[in-house]
């Protein structure tokens, strides 16, 4: 039970560390194009963009380095991770369409 709540705590560390790097970067880049998506539906793109990211990460690298020791540990196949990444990149392209 430990290391489940360990497990979660790491998830959640990383959503938030590696999100708001990758955040900072977007807006970095939004930002040296004059592009602005805070406070708009594109900021939301964004954010789900990059959730989606993170998530396809941790399945596929971060989740077997972890505390968690029990069932269930298998990556997602190249197909979906192929998918999810291109929607992501689509999402954040669109994203300074939606003001």
């Amino acid at each position: 039970m430990f290391r489940v709540i360990l497990e979660l705590l790491r998830i959640v560390a990383i959503i938030f560390i590696l999100g708001s790097l990758m955040g900072a970067l977007v807006n970095l880049i939004y930002a040296s194009m004059e592009i602005n998506v805070d406070n708009t539906t594109g900021g939301w793109f964004v954010g789900v963009a990059i959730f989606i990211i993170l998530f396809v990460f941790y399945r596929n690298r971060l989740q077997f380095s972890g505390f968690y020791k029990g069932k269930g540990k298998e990556k997602l196949s190249n197909k979906i991770s192929i998918f999810l990444i291109c929607f992501s990149m689509v999402m954040i392209t669109i994203a300074p369409l939606f003001r």
